[in-house]
């Protein structure tokens, strides 16, 4: 996976982003990302979605620049001169109410998506974006099961900011539920998604610190379920520490101590990441054999078509989808 190109033989790995639903910013803040050029610097960039849509966006914008369909994403050039897409699913622009939760654009947005893992999944892609999608559309269209389940000890969510990068054990689950949730089993699986997709990326030998659950890192929790599986991770040969007072290990790793940080619930990693670097971090999805990535805000129904979105997460996102498909780690802010 890692190794595709453009067919005009550089080096740089083909990343597919799925440009968002129509009725938000995400059409928006991927033309933007794309026109600023930074994603061409290490990737390939090819756009997935509705070419009408996106020169539609692209009008907002401002830019003159044009848009190439292309039959596969072999064809990808990384030209700067059009913005070359994959326009593969049918989708009637008329459809589109900027501002609203539209059936057919969530839809739209689920069968990007299912098209793009099909092309990552058969060598086309190496890695792929997701623009800020609506998932209440998605849900109304009966096609929201295209996103990734977080399954714990499966699947982890991963938000990175600059050097502060964070895994999450369990995601939309209550507080109340995590303590039934989380195993000794379960945490080393978790340490071991996370250090393999490290290692995968570029950072060899990761430095892995594990957050505690309660304060100070001292409860039961801490001492039956979390040790125990940071014992049997290390035992794997994996560089991991914890569990660790959850209060201290997140600066610990913005001042380089630790590569990671695996948390254990949603808003001890999320408070963390959006208090430090809100703006530029982006969201992995790790436990897949490719990066697969997205944005960490929605389709802001309020702003969209006013040519006012800050694009700042969505180029990030491009950008270490190319970094991490490369196998040259992550990005520096």
């Amino acid at each position: 996976m890692m190794s595709q190109t453009a067919s005009s033989g550089t080096r740089r790995p083909i990343v597919g982003t799925i440009i968002g639903d129509p009725c938000g910013i995400g059409p928006e803040v991927v033309v933007k990302s794309w026109l600023s050029g930074v994603a061409h610097e290490v990737s390939t960039p090819v756009l997935i979605g509705s070419a009408e849509v996106i020169e539609r966006a692209l009008k907002l914008s401002g830019s003159a620049i044009k848009t190439r369909k292309l039959e596969s994403a072999s064809e990808a050039t990384g030209s700067r001169d059009a913005i070359e897409v994959i326009d593969d699913i049918p989708f009637d622009v008329a459809d589109i109410q900027i501002g609203t939760t539209v059936t057919a654009c969530g839809y739209a947005s689920g069968k990007w998506i299912e098209h793009a893992e099909n092309l990552v999944k058969n060598g086309g892609l190496a890695a792929m974006v997701i623009g800020p999608i609506d998932t209440t559309a998605m849900k109304q269209a009966g096609v929201i099961n295209t996103l990734t389940p977080m399954i714990p000890g499966k699947t982890c969510l991963f938000l990175a900011s600059g050097p502060l990068r964070i895994a999450h054990v369990t995601d939309h689950i209550s507080l109340r539920e995590v303590c039934d949730v989380i195993s000794a089993e379960i945490i080393q699986a978790s340490v071991k998604i996370l250090a393999d997709s490290l290692e995968r990326c570029g950072i060899p030998n990761p430095r892995i610190g594990v957050a505690g659950l309660n304060p100070h890192a001292q409860g039961r929790e801490d001492r039956e379920q979390i040790a125990p599986g940071v014992n049997q991770a290390r035992a794997l040969g994996i560089n991991v520490e914890g569990p660790l007072s959850p209060d201290a290990v997140f600066r610990q790793c913005i001042e380089g101590k630790y590569d990671a940080v695996l948390a254990m619930y949603h808003d001890q990693g999320h408070i963390a990441i959006k208090t430090w670097g809100f703006a530029g971090n982006c969201v992995i999805v790790l436990g897949k054999p490719y990066p697969y990535l997205s944005v960490a805000h929605g389709v802001a129904h309020d702003i969209a078509g006013q040519g006012v979105a800050d694009f700042s997460m969505m180029q990030n996102a491009m950008v270490t989808a190319g970094w991490m498909a490369a196998g040259r780690g992550f990005p520096p802010l």
